[in-house]
């Protein structure tokens, strides 16, 4: 593989492989303080999991990711037995160096390591391949193909993306377009998911300041929805929507080249969608521009979701990109960013209703949820 050219040069990029074959890739911040050299990772480690088996829903068309190994994930672990923290005597984590951003493949993941054949990276095998897959049929199996990255943020114990520097932040975003770039490339992959989960609220169950990368063996059900949705609307639907919101009640934050909203029909008691001007499929698309805004926009943002409270909100950060074979120019670039705090000491639960029939009912007014974000954000503290 060709290597992925790095938006800001400054930004050093050093790869090598842990003791039982996994891929692991330091980032180092552009005003990083770290030699050049790492360490080996000398751990005598079992072999990799297999990889897992989806099976499609016959009742929606989706496919479930059947993967036994995540059974084995560490669960709220001492910080010092921190995983994601650099290896110590006492502590043989998954990274043997010190590092400012550290991205490496999971040792417990829901899709990989197998790839497709080669020649399935073709667009007509792609092509084919989506047919494939969205053929309805009973009892449907194929293997869970792909691979999962975990993207550490800092080697600190505690933390989130909105509690790095501006040049840390930096940093992750040129991580995401690269590994975006590079996951893309791979044989049967058609759709690169990167992501942060927030808070034990949300499920965490590592507190070090970290966030994931999947790609997809299929395009997810969340963006089929999107799509049908495009179909239904016509041309220019992300401009027009973008447009709209630019020019309406619920913007929290805007820049030279992103502005974040609240949507119109939020379903989650917080919500803001962030969305970049120009049309951009994917991270590995955004430009050294958009990219510097972008870390210090998507920060301001984050500060401003955690000054709602006294404590730390608990969120879901999503970042929607357009499927890897099909629809690029048709799909944006998009944060969906959701919390399920409803207030102080409140949380909003999936009852009925949502979980059972994705029929929402939202808590909070759009509108008095942006202005609420708007005042946090004005006064959350750099």
């Amino acid at each position: 593989m060709t290597e992925t050219p790095i938006a800001d040069p400054r930004i050093a990029v050093h790869r090598t492989r842990l003791a039982d074959g996994r891929e692991l890739i330091y980032f180092d911040d552009a005003d990083t303080v770290l030699p050049a050299s790492r360490a080996v990772d000398e751990r005598d480690l079992g072999p990799r999991p297999t990889t897992a088996e989806m099976r499609q829903d016959v009742l929606t068309g989706e496919w479930i990711s059947i993967a036994a190994a995540r059974q084995n994930r560490v669960v709220l672990p001492p910080a010092e037995l921190d995983p994601l923290a650099p290896q110590s005597p006492g502590n043989p984590s998954e990274i043997p160096s010190r590092y400012d951003v550290a991205v490496f493949e999971n040792r417990s993941p829901s899709f990989g390591p197998e790839l497709a054949a080669a020649d399935a990276a073709a667009p007509a095998g792609a092509r084919a391949s989506l047919a494939e897959l969205r053929r309805v049929g009973l009892e449907r199996r194929l293997p869970s193909i792909g691979r999962c990255e975990v993207v550490c943020f800092s080697p600190d114990h505690e933390g989130s993306f909105g509690t790095q520097t501006v040049s840390r932040a930096r940093t992750v975003i040129e991580a995401w377009a690269h590994r975006t770039a590079e996951l893309s490339e791979l044989p049967g992959v058609q759709q690169v998911f990167p992501f942060e989960n927030r808070g034990r609220e949300i499920g965490v169950t590592l507190g070090h300041p970290h966030g994931q990368i999947y790609a997809y063996p299929y395009v997810t059900p969340r963006t089929e929805r999107l799509l049908a949705s495009i179909d239904a609307y016509g041309p220019g639907f992300f401009a027009d929507l973008l447009h709209r919101e630019r020019t309406g009640p619920r913007v929290v934050l805007t820049g030279e080249h992103w502005t974040a909203f609240v949507p119109f029909a939020a379903r989650w008691p917080i919500e803001v969608h962030l969305l970049p001007h120009r049309h951009v499929p994917d991270l590995a698309a955004t430009t050294l521009d958009e990219r510097d805004e972008l870390a210090t926009l998507y920060r301001r943002l984050l500060r401003g979701v955690d000054a709602l409270y006294d404590t730390p909100t608990p969120y879901i950060a999503a970042w929607h990109q357009a499927p890897v074979h099909e629809r690029r120019d048709e799909v944006r670039l998009m944060l969906q960013l959701t919390s399920p705090r409803r207030g102080a000491d409140k949380l909003k639960y999936l009852a009925g209703s949502e979980a059972a029939m994705g029929a929402w009912v939202g808590d909070v007014p759009p509108e008095a949820q942006a202005e609420a974000l708007r005042a946090a954000i004005e006064g959350a503290a750099e």
